[in-house]
């Protein structure tokens, strides 16, 4: 336990913003070879098999990211000195995701060199899930095996879960004709938007999910208009649309384009509603040990995964991107323990 609480401390060290991570790669990297596990490279990605990984078993995938987001305003510490008192360690990153990341490490290593495993184990630190980059662990799915299962470290008090709303965020361009507006010329692009922003607020998506509910969608922002006498001709929108498993985001896309006047442009549709159903047999091992299902609200590398996955890992979502960001080392270690009993004697 001691050796993943030093090696978080030091990765709390070594700023990893999305894009950056070279340096924490590089700390993955010098620990695997310590433990002398052969490990596989591209860009800041880092990925290892098991010591008897045999081909015809099932394989799952230990994901968790090595990148941060920016330190928020407010830190009353250095947040790249990391703070141990008793048993909080206080840092940027120690909660999302150092503490899921090394529960997930130290699951693969106690795992790594048995010869009777029911499964084949990957583990991968990946780069760029902060920013929903594309040089992450959507990069290295194709220098991969196929992938049955994927077990995503995220802070999530080490609940399970099991489904996750996708992510669609659209530009809406509600379209009028300039004029003046002391003559009363002209068709106000701000008048049809609020159309359509009422059409957005009064709409709802049929089919709701069990465990996610109704897809969500919010107006974000909104921007028209170069000066107070001139009527203006366009009208910029943007909403956020949270996905559930019954819609892919290209299928939301479509029928929110479908329900308004304005042009709807979507700026990526590949963050999509993704995991598991409660019959999985990860899931039902899960709720005979008395662990918490759940379907969250936010998203992670789990929306670029095409195969099941879950999320889960020790800390707790609401930590996250916040100033004075902290874990607990019991909880990485409670974490510890219950990944492997969640893992040990497995039947994928």
């Amino acid at each position: 336990m001691h050796n993943y609480i030093d090696l978080l401390k030091e990765l709390i060290r070594t700023p990893s913003f999305s894009k950056e991570e070279n340096k924490a790669a590089e700390l993955i990297r010098l620990y695997l070879a310590g433990k002398r596990i052969n490990f596989n490279i591209k860009k800041y990605n880092t990925w290892a098999f098991n010591k008897h990984f045999k081909n015809g078993l099932p394989v799952i995938l230990l994901n968790s990211h090595i990148d941060t987001v920016q330190p928020a305003k407010g830190w009353t510490v250095d947040p790249f000195d990391p703070i141990e008192e008793g048993d909080k360690i206080t840092g940027l990153g120690s909660n999302d995701a150092g503490g899921p990341l090394m529960a997930l490490l130290a699951t693969f290593v106690h795992f790594y060199d048995r010869d009777d495993l029911p499964f084949n184990l990957i583990f991968a630190a990946t780069a760029e899930e902060e920013n929903s980059g594309t040089n992450g662990a959507e990069s290295i799915l194709v220098e991969l095996p196929k992938i049955d299962f994927a077990i995503i470290g995220e802070p999530s008090n080490m609940e399970v879960a099991i489904a996750e709303r996708g992510l669609l965020v659209l530009d809406c361009y509600a379209k009028g004709k300039s004029g003046h507006a002391a003559r009363n010329e002209g068709e106000n692009a701000i008048y049809k938007a609020m159309e359509d922003i009422k059409k957005i607020q009064e709409f709802k998506f049929e089919k709701e999910s069990d465990v996610l509910g109704s897809v969500k969608i919010s107006v974000t922002q909104i921007e028209a208009g170069t000066q107070h006498n001139v009527v203006p001709d366009v009208c910029h929108f943007i909403a956020d649309v949270r996905t559930n498993e019954h819609y892919s985001n290209e299928k939301a896309c479509e029928i929110i384009s479908n329900l308004l006047a304005s042009e709807v442009v979507p700026r990526s549709t590949r963050l999509n509603s993704s995991g598991i159903s409660e019959n999985h047999p990860y899931a039902q091992k899960a709720s005979s040990m008395g662990i918490k299902l759940y379907g969250s609200p936010t998203t992670s590398d789990q929306a670029v995964l095409s195969f099941p996955s879950v999320k889960i890992g020790p800390g707790q979502s609401a930590r996250s991107h916040s100033a004075d960001e902290y874990i607990l080392k019991s909880e990485i270690l409670a974490g510890i323990d219950l990944h492997i009993k969640l893992l040990e004697g497995l039947q994928l």
